[in-house]
């Protein structure tokens, strides 16, 4: 009947531990250890004995993160019908862990040898050991461990007991664990990275970044100077300086010119392109051919060392046109005004 029970009890705890094999991996544990434990005897019928106490020390190995070896001996006595008994032996033990982890249920089986003795009757015999337990871990070296085992001893002929030569007994050992050296641990886990968000597709098609009627697609020139005529690819052909540049009959420019001529010494410095510049100076038809022409010369030529002095590379050619290519009509005060002009053309 004690047989019987035991073995329900035991397949029954590891059913239900079977249930927390799902908890977390830990790192692998292969440390020794020591297990000192005191045991709680009860003894099957066919004894015709009480029930008793003993102890005993196992020294063990965790293999991985589900096997411990263990090798245990113990001493056990108590009182029975023929005398004391005592009994002393060893076995070797595979305790198989479902989890690793603070609480660690496992189920373990034994086999190993015995001293049987019944007052001064003593016999070896064989055992085998059945069970369950669970260890609590209170610090990386210092783990609670408690188990409950049945336990078949077999004489072998020895006739320690008159009548029988097997006995069935349950044994509730409490004790605790205590591994060598650091537990491993964890490796930090990393931080999970989180894809940036992919930037929207800029349809260049519908950009035009520098305003010069060409969109970002097709625009081989970006940045192209205000106000300049530009070709099929968004490249500059021809930049138009109009207004008050210069004082009056002179070649100096004025206040206005020079933050007209900084705008456009900036977007050549940035966006350098490698053409030649021809700078063209065009007057109004006022004055003598003559004069107008060397005028229109050196204010053509003001505008190139201006350009030059604020860093421009590229080659720039003046050339004075006098009065000679009108763009409006010089017989009217605002047409002459659109005549008096600098022109930027680039040579291909």
């Amino acid at each position: 009947m004690l047989k019987k029970s035991l073995l329900i009890i035991v397949s029954l705890a590891g059913m239900g531990f079977l249930s927390l094999t799902q908890a977390a991996d830990h790192p692998q544990d292969n440390r020794w250890y020591v297990a000192p434990f005191g045991s709680f005897v009860r003894t099957g019928g066919d004894r015709n004995a009480s029930d008793g106490w003993g102890g005993g020390m196992g020294i063990g190995k965790m293999l991985d993160k589900h096997f411990n070896v263990e090798l245990k001996g113990f001493y056990e006595e108590f009182s029975g019908a023929n005398g004391p008994w005592s009994l002393t032996g060893g076995t070797a033990d595979l305790q198989y862990y479902f989890i690793r982890d603070k609480f660690s249920p496992y189920a373990v089986i034994g086999a190993g040898g015995m001293n049987s003795c019944a007052s001064a009757n003593c016999g070896a015999s064989v055992i085998g050991e059945a069970g369950a337990g669970f260890t609590y871990e209170l610090h990386d070296n210092f783990l609670l461990r408690s188990d409950v085992r049945y336990r078949y001893n077999n004489n072998l002929n020895a006739q320690v007991q008159p009548g029988t030569d097997e006995f069935h007994d349950m044994t509730v050992n409490v004790g605790f664990v205590v591994p060598f050296g650091d537990k491993p641990k964890a490796e930090p886990r990393p931080e999970p990275v989180v894809a940036a968000a992919p930037e929207p597709v800029r349809d260049c098609s519908t950009q035009d970044a520098d305003a010069d009627g060409v969109n970002d697609c097709l625009d081989r020139c970006p940045g192209t100077i205000k106000g300049s005529k530009v070709d099929n690819s968004g490249c500059p052909i021809r930049l138009v300086l109009k207004g008050q540049h210069f004082q009056y009959n002179s070649a100096e420019l004025t206040l206005n010119a020079k933050t007209i001529l900084d705008g456009v010494a900036k977007s050549l410095v940035t966006y350098p392109q490698k053409n030649d510049i021809e700078v063209q100076g065009h007057t109004s038809s006022e004055g003598k051919d003559s004069y107008n022409m060397k005028l229109s010369q050196r204010r053509a030529q003001s505008v190139v060392d201006y350009l030059k002095m604020k860093g421009v590379t590229n080659r720039l050619i003046a050339k004075g046109y006098g009065e000679t290519q009108p763009i409006a009509d010089n017989s009217t005060e605002e047409g002459r005004s659109e005549n008096r002009r600098v022109e930027l053309i680039w040579i291909e």
